[in-house]
Protein backbone atom coordinates (compact mmCIF):
# COMPACT_ATOMS: atom_id res chain seq x y z
CA UNK A 1 0.00 0.00 0.00
CA UNK A 2 1.43 3.45 -0.92
CA UNK A 3 2.59 5.48 2.10
CA UNK A 4 0.28 8.43 1.28
CA UNK A 5 -2.94 6.38 1.54
CA UNK A 6 -3.19 6.70 5.31
CA UNK A 7 -2.70 10.49 5.17
CA UNK A 8 -5.29 10.80 2.39
CA UNK A 9 -7.84 8.83 4.43
CA UNK A 10 -7.23 11.00 7.49
CA UNK A 11 -7.51 14.17 5.38
CA UNK A 12 -10.78 12.98 3.79
CA UNK A 13 -12.47 12.22 7.09
CA UNK A 14 -11.04 15.37 8.67
CA UNK A 15 -12.54 17.53 5.90
CA UNK A 16 -15.83 15.64 6.14
CA UNK A 17 -16.00 16.20 9.92
CA UNK A 18 -15.15 19.88 9.45
CA UNK A 19 -17.96 20.27 6.90
CA UNK A 20 -20.49 18.60 9.19
CA UNK A 21 -19.39 20.76 12.11
CA UNK A 22 -19.48 23.92 9.97
CA UNK A 23 -22.98 23.11 8.75
CA UNK A 24 -24.19 22.57 12.30
CA UNK A 25 -22.65 25.84 13.48
CA UNK A 26 -24.06 27.74 10.47
CA UNK A 27 -27.58 26.44 11.19
CA UNK A 28 -27.35 27.47 14.83
CA UNK A 29 -25.94 30.89 13.93
CA UNK A 30 -28.25 31.49 10.98
CA UNK A 31 -29.97 34.52 12.51
CA UNK A 32 -26.63 36.08 13.46
CA UNK A 33 -25.21 35.52 9.97
CA UNK A 34 -28.29 37.09 8.37
CA UNK A 35 -27.98 40.09 10.70
CA UNK A 36 -24.30 40.48 9.74
CA UNK A 37 -25.17 40.25 6.04
CA UNK A 38 -27.86 42.91 6.35
CA UNK A 39 -25.49 45.10 8.33
CA UNK A 40 -22.80 44.74 5.65
CA UNK A 41 -25.12 45.94 2.88
CA UNK A 42 -26.45 48.77 5.02
CA UNK A 43 -22.91 49.85 5.82
CA UNK A 44 -22.02 49.84 2.10
CA UNK A 45 -25.07 51.99 1.41
CA UNK A 46 -24.53 54.45 4.29
CA UNK A 47 -20.78 54.91 4.08
CA UNK A 48 -20.79 57.30 1.07
CA UNK A 49 -23.15 59.63 2.94
CA UNK A 50 -21.06 59.34 6.12
CA UNK A 51 -17.91 60.13 4.14
CA UNK A 52 -19.60 63.22 2.68
CA UNK A 53 -20.62 64.45 6.15
CA UNK A 54 -17.13 63.72 7.46
CA UNK A 55 -15.60 65.86 4.70
CA UNK A 56 -17.84 68.71 5.87
CA UNK A 57 -16.31 68.56 9.34
CA UNK A 58 -18.70 66.26 11.22
CA UNK A 59 -17.24 63.45 13.31
CA UNK A 60 -17.63 60.03 11.77
CA UNK A 61 -19.37 58.48 14.76
CA UNK A 62 -21.88 61.34 15.02
CA UNK A 63 -22.64 61.23 11.29
CA UNK A 64 -23.21 57.48 11.43
CA UNK A 65 -25.49 57.80 14.44
CA UNK A 66 -27.61 60.53 12.82
CA UNK A 67 -28.07 58.58 9.59
CA UNK A 68 -28.98 55.39 11.47
CA UNK A 69 -31.43 57.33 13.64
CA UNK A 70 -33.14 58.79 10.56
CA UNK A 71 -33.31 55.36 8.91
CA UNK A 72 -34.74 53.80 12.09
CA UNK A 73 -37.40 56.51 12.41
CA UNK A 74 -38.48 56.03 8.79
CA UNK A 75 -38.73 52.27 9.32
CA UNK A 76 -40.77 52.67 12.51
CA UNK A 77 -43.15 55.16 10.86
CA UNK A 78 -43.70 52.86 7.89
CA UNK A 79 -44.30 49.76 10.03
CA UNK A 80 -46.60 51.69 12.38
CA UNK A 81 -48.63 53.07 9.49
CA UNK A 82 -48.99 49.69 7.77
CA UNK A 83 -49.77 48.00 11.12
CA UNK A 84 -52.48 50.55 11.89
CA UNK A 85 -53.94 50.02 8.43
CA UNK A 86 -54.05 46.25 8.84
CA UNK A 87 -55.55 46.50 12.33
CA UNK A 88 -58.31 48.84 11.15
CA UNK A 89 -59.03 46.74 8.09
CA UNK A 90 -59.28 43.53 10.15
CA UNK A 91 -61.51 45.23 12.71
CA UNK A 92 -63.75 46.58 9.95
CA UNK A 93 -63.92 43.15 8.33
CA UNK A 94 -64.92 41.52 11.61
CA UNK A 95 -67.62 44.13 12.24
CA UNK A 96 -69.08 43.99 8.73
CA UNK A 97 -68.83 40.21 8.23
CA UNK A 98 -72.50 39.58 9.25
CA UNK A 99 -73.68 42.31 6.84
CA UNK A 100 -71.65 40.80 4.01
CA UNK A 101 -73.17 37.37 4.66
CA UNK A 102 -76.69 38.87 4.76
CA UNK A 103 -76.15 40.64 1.40
CA UNK A 104 -74.88 37.43 -0.17
CA UNK A 105 -77.94 35.61 1.15
CA UNK A 106 -80.30 38.24 -0.27
CA UNK A 107 -78.64 38.24 -3.70
CA UNK A 108 -78.57 34.44 -3.91
CA UNK A 109 -82.23 34.08 -2.94
CA UNK A 110 -83.31 36.82 -5.35
CA UNK A 111 -81.20 35.58 -8.28
CA UNK A 112 -81.76 31.83 -8.00
CA UNK A 113 -85.07 31.67 -6.15
CA UNK A 114 -83.49 29.71 -3.31
CA UNK A 115 -84.36 29.83 0.37
CA UNK A 116 -80.96 30.08 2.01
CA UNK A 117 -80.98 31.06 5.66
CA UNK A 118 -77.65 32.33 6.99
CA UNK A 119 -78.87 33.42 10.40
CA UNK A 120 -77.02 30.54 12.05
CA UNK A 121 -73.79 31.57 10.29
CA UNK A 122 -74.23 35.20 11.39
CA UNK A 123 -74.90 34.12 14.96
CA UNK A 124 -71.75 31.99 14.86
CA UNK A 125 -69.66 34.94 13.62
CA UNK A 126 -70.94 37.35 16.27
CA UNK A 127 -70.71 34.84 19.11
CA UNK A 128 -67.80 34.82 21.53
CA UNK A 129 -66.73 31.40 20.21
CA UNK A 130 -66.75 32.53 16.57
CA UNK A 131 -63.98 32.05 14.05
CA UNK A 132 -62.58 35.53 14.70
CA UNK A 133 -61.82 34.65 18.29
CA UNK A 134 -58.51 33.18 17.11
CA UNK A 135 -57.37 36.69 16.16
CA UNK A 136 -57.51 37.79 19.77
CA UNK A 137 -55.94 34.59 21.02
CA UNK A 138 -52.95 35.01 18.73
CA UNK A 139 -52.02 38.43 20.10
CA UNK A 140 -49.50 36.81 22.46
CA UNK A 141 -47.77 35.13 19.54
CA UNK A 142 -47.71 38.37 17.56
CA UNK A 143 -46.24 40.20 20.55
CA UNK A 144 -43.44 37.65 20.86
CA UNK A 145 -42.65 37.94 17.16
CA UNK A 146 -42.65 41.72 17.41
CA UNK A 147 -40.23 41.70 20.33
CA UNK A 148 -37.94 39.31 18.48
CA UNK A 149 -38.04 41.56 15.40
CA UNK A 150 -37.21 44.64 17.49
CA UNK A 151 -34.24 42.82 19.05
CA UNK A 152 -32.94 41.83 15.61
CA UNK A 153 -33.34 45.39 14.31
CA UNK A 154 -31.35 46.71 17.26
CA UNK A 155 -28.65 44.15 16.57
CA UNK A 156 -28.52 45.12 12.88
CA UNK A 157 -28.31 48.80 13.84
CA UNK A 158 -25.45 48.13 16.26
CA UNK A 159 -23.44 46.06 13.76
CA UNK A 160 -24.06 48.65 11.03
CA UNK A 161 -22.89 51.45 13.30
CA UNK A 162 -19.59 49.75 14.04
CA UNK A 163 -19.04 48.73 10.40
CA UNK A 164 -19.52 52.31 9.20
CA UNK A 165 -17.91 54.23 12.08
CA UNK A 166 -14.90 51.90 12.20
CA UNK A 167 -14.80 51.23 8.44
CA UNK A 168 -11.37 52.72 7.73
CA UNK A 169 -9.85 50.98 10.75
CA UNK A 170 -11.41 47.65 9.75
CA UNK A 171 -10.00 47.98 6.22
CA UNK A 172 -6.54 48.85 7.59
CA UNK A 173 -6.53 45.71 9.72
CA UNK A 174 -7.65 43.61 6.75
CA UNK A 175 -5.18 45.06 4.26
CA UNK A 176 -2.25 44.79 6.69
CA UNK A 177 -2.39 41.01 6.17
CA UNK A 178 -2.22 41.22 2.35
CA UNK A 179 0.42 41.93 -0.28
CA UNK A 180 0.43 45.48 -1.77
CA UNK A 181 -1.01 44.30 -5.09
CA UNK A 182 -3.78 42.36 -3.37
CA UNK A 183 -4.49 45.38 -1.14
CA UNK A 184 -5.18 47.53 -4.21
CA UNK A 185 -7.56 44.95 -5.68
CA UNK A 186 -9.42 44.51 -2.39
CA UNK A 187 -9.81 48.26 -1.84
CA UNK A 188 -10.90 48.78 -5.44
CA UNK A 189 -13.51 46.03 -5.15
CA UNK A 190 -14.71 47.51 -1.85
CA UNK A 191 -15.02 50.94 -3.43
CA UNK A 192 -17.01 49.56 -6.39
CA UNK A 193 -19.35 47.62 -4.10
CA UNK A 194 -19.86 50.69 -1.90
CA UNK A 195 -20.49 52.98 -4.87
CA UNK A 196 -22.93 50.68 -6.66
CA UNK A 197 -24.79 49.55 -3.54
CA UNK A 198 -25.18 53.10 -2.27
CA UNK A 199 -26.12 54.46 -5.68
CA UNK A 200 -28.70 51.74 -6.28
CA UNK A 201 -30.35 52.15 -2.89
CA UNK A 202 -30.32 55.98 -3.02
CA UNK A 203 -31.84 56.03 -6.51
CA UNK A 204 -34.55 53.59 -5.44
CA UNK A 205 -35.24 55.58 -2.27
CA UNK A 206 -35.65 58.77 -4.33
CA UNK A 207 -38.01 57.03 -6.75
CA UNK A 208 -39.96 55.64 -3.78
CA UNK A 209 -40.29 59.16 -2.34
CA UNK A 210 -41.69 60.59 -5.58
CA UNK A 211 -44.03 57.64 -6.01
CA UNK A 212 -45.35 57.86 -2.45
CA UNK A 213 -45.83 61.64 -2.70
CA UNK A 214 -47.72 61.44 -6.01
CA UNK A 215 -50.00 58.60 -4.91
CA UNK A 216 -50.66 60.28 -1.56
CA UNK A 217 -51.83 63.49 -3.27
CA UNK A 218 -54.11 61.57 -5.63
CA UNK A 219 -55.59 59.44 -2.86
CA UNK A 220 -56.25 62.57 -0.80
CA UNK A 221 -58.14 64.07 -3.75
CA UNK A 222 -60.12 60.85 -4.24
CA UNK A 223 -60.78 60.59 -0.46
CA UNK A 224 -59.32 57.08 -0.26
CA UNK A 225 -59.06 56.02 3.41
CA UNK A 226 -55.65 55.43 4.99
CA UNK A 227 -54.01 57.42 2.18
CA UNK A 228 -50.65 57.99 3.94
CA UNK A 229 -50.11 54.33 4.82
CA UNK A 230 -51.15 53.21 1.35
CA UNK A 231 -48.86 55.78 -0.29
CA UNK A 232 -45.88 54.58 1.75
CA UNK A 233 -46.75 51.01 0.78
CA UNK A 234 -46.89 51.88 -2.93
CA UNK A 235 -43.62 53.82 -2.85
CA UNK A 236 -41.51 51.22 -1.09
CA UNK A 237 -42.94 48.01 -2.53
CA UNK A 238 -42.99 49.25 -6.13
CA UNK A 239 -39.30 50.24 -6.01
CA UNK A 240 -37.65 47.55 -3.89
CA UNK A 241 -39.49 44.50 -5.27
CA UNK A 242 -38.60 43.95 -8.94
CA UNK A 243 -41.20 43.38 -11.68
CA UNK A 244 -44.08 42.14 -9.49
CA UNK A 245 -43.64 44.92 -6.92
CA UNK A 246 -45.50 47.44 -9.08
CA UNK A 247 -48.58 45.23 -9.31
CA UNK A 248 -48.52 44.24 -5.64
CA UNK A 249 -48.10 47.87 -4.61
CA UNK A 250 -51.01 49.12 -6.70
CA UNK A 251 -53.36 46.26 -5.85
CA UNK A 252 -53.76 47.12 -2.15
CA UNK A 253 -54.91 50.77 -2.50
CA UNK A 254 -57.18 49.82 -5.41
CA UNK A 255 -58.87 47.15 -3.28
CA UNK A 256 -59.29 49.61 -0.40
CA UNK A 257 -60.81 52.18 -2.76
CA UNK A 258 -63.03 49.51 -4.32
CA UNK A 259 -64.45 48.60 -0.92
CA UNK A 260 -65.20 52.28 -0.29
CA UNK A 261 -66.42 53.40 -3.74
CA UNK A 262 -65.99 51.56 -7.11
CA UNK A 263 -65.58 54.72 -9.22
CA UNK A 264 -62.68 55.89 -7.05
CA UNK A 265 -60.97 52.56 -7.63
CA UNK A 266 -61.21 53.07 -11.42
CA UNK A 267 -59.71 56.57 -11.17
CA UNK A 268 -56.92 55.25 -8.94
CA UNK A 269 -56.22 52.37 -11.33
CA UNK A 270 -55.87 54.83 -14.20
CA UNK A 271 -53.45 56.98 -12.22
CA UNK A 272 -51.33 53.98 -11.20
CA UNK A 273 -50.95 52.96 -14.86
CA UNK A 274 -50.16 56.50 -16.02
CA UNK A 275 -47.66 57.13 -13.24
CA UNK A 276 -45.87 53.88 -14.03
CA UNK A 277 -45.35 55.03 -17.62
CA UNK A 278 -44.21 58.47 -16.45
CA UNK A 279 -41.71 56.87 -14.06
CA UNK A 280 -40.35 54.44 -16.66
CA UNK A 281 -39.81 57.03 -19.40
CA UNK A 282 -39.14 60.30 -17.49
CA UNK A 283 -37.97 59.77 -13.89
CA UNK A 284 -36.10 56.46 -14.12
CA UNK A 285 -33.62 57.41 -16.91
CA UNK A 286 -32.71 60.70 -15.21
CA UNK A 287 -32.34 59.39 -11.65
CA UNK A 288 -30.43 56.23 -12.58
CA UNK A 289 -28.20 57.98 -15.15
CA UNK A 290 -25.33 58.25 -12.63
CA UNK A 291 -25.96 54.94 -10.93
CA UNK A 292 -26.54 51.45 -12.27
CA UNK A 293 -29.93 50.24 -13.42
CA UNK A 294 -30.50 46.50 -13.42
CA UNK A 295 -32.26 44.80 -16.29
CA UNK A 296 -35.74 43.64 -15.26
CA UNK A 297 -34.95 39.98 -15.97
CA UNK A 298 -31.69 40.17 -13.98
CA UNK A 299 -33.44 41.83 -11.04
CA UNK A 300 -36.28 39.30 -11.10
CA UNK A 301 -33.91 36.33 -11.24
CA UNK A 302 -31.73 37.76 -8.48
CA UNK A 303 -34.77 38.31 -6.26
CA UNK A 304 -35.96 34.73 -6.79
CA UNK A 305 -32.51 33.34 -6.02
CA UNK A 306 -32.12 35.52 -2.93
CA UNK A 307 -35.59 34.59 -1.70
CA UNK A 308 -34.84 30.89 -2.15
CA UNK A 309 -31.68 31.22 -0.05
CA UNK A 310 -32.64 33.70 2.69
CA UNK A 311 -36.34 34.37 2.26
CA UNK A 312 -37.72 37.93 1.91
CA UNK A 313 -34.51 39.44 3.29
CA UNK A 314 -32.48 37.65 0.63
CA UNK A 315 -34.83 38.85 -2.12
CA UNK A 316 -34.16 42.47 -1.15
CA UNK A 317 -30.42 42.06 -0.56
CA UNK A 318 -29.99 40.26 -3.88
CA UNK A 319 -30.64 43.48 -5.83
CA UNK A 320 -27.61 45.52 -4.66
CA UNK A 321 -25.50 42.36 -4.82
CA UNK A 322 -26.53 41.83 -8.44
CA UNK A 323 -25.75 45.49 -9.18
CA UNK A 324 -22.26 45.09 -7.69
CA UNK A 325 -21.61 41.87 -9.65
CA UNK A 326 -22.80 43.53 -12.85
CA UNK A 327 -20.42 46.42 -12.17
CA UNK A 328 -17.49 44.03 -11.62
CA UNK A 329 -18.25 42.24 -14.90
CA UNK A 330 -18.46 45.58 -16.71
CA UNK A 331 -15.14 46.80 -15.30
CA UNK A 332 -13.05 43.63 -15.43
CA UNK A 333 -14.76 41.50 -18.06
CA UNK A 334 -13.13 41.29 -21.46
CA UNK A 335 -15.18 42.65 -24.38
CA UNK A 336 -14.82 41.78 -28.07
CA UNK A 337 -16.09 43.30 -31.27
CA UNK A 338 -19.45 41.90 -32.36
CA UNK A 339 -19.73 40.04 -35.64
CA UNK A 340 -22.20 41.31 -38.19
CA UNK A 341 -25.41 39.31 -37.80
CA UNK A 342 -29.16 40.05 -37.94
CA UNK A 343 -29.43 38.51 -34.45
CA UNK A 344 -27.25 41.25 -32.92
CA UNK A 345 -28.66 44.30 -34.71
CA UNK A 346 -30.37 47.02 -32.71
CA UNK A 347 -33.66 47.16 -34.62
CA UNK A 348 -35.02 50.00 -32.49
CA UNK A 349 -32.00 52.16 -33.41
CA UNK A 350 -32.46 51.33 -37.10
CA UNK A 351 -36.18 52.15 -37.08
CA UNK A 352 -35.95 55.28 -34.88
CA UNK A 353 -34.67 57.68 -37.65
CA UNK A 354 -37.57 56.68 -39.92
CA UNK A 355 -40.07 57.35 -37.15
CA UNK A 356 -38.80 60.91 -36.77
CA UNK A 357 -39.26 61.77 -40.45
CA UNK A 358 -42.53 63.35 -41.44
CA UNK A 359 -44.60 61.48 -43.99
CA UNK A 360 -44.14 62.62 -47.61
CA UNK A 361 -46.68 65.07 -48.87
CA UNK A 362 -49.09 63.82 -51.48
Amino acid sequence: MPPWIFRAILMFWGVYAALILGQSVAVRLQSLLIMLLISLFLSLALEPAVNALERRGMRRGLATGLLLLALTLLTVVFLAAIGALLAKQITSLVERAPDYVAKLEERANKSFGSKIDTQAIRDKITSTDGPFKSIASSIVGWSTTLLSGIFQLLGVALFTFYMVAEGPKMRRVLCARLQPGMQERVLEAWDVAMDKTGGYIYSRALLAFFSALAHWCVMLVLHVPYSLALALWVGLVSQFLPVVGTYLAGALPILVALADHPSRALWLLGFVVLYQQFENYVLLPRITARTMELHAAVAFGAAIAGGAVLGPVGAILALPLAASIQSFLTMYGQRHELVDSPLTKDHDRLIRPFRRKSPPSS
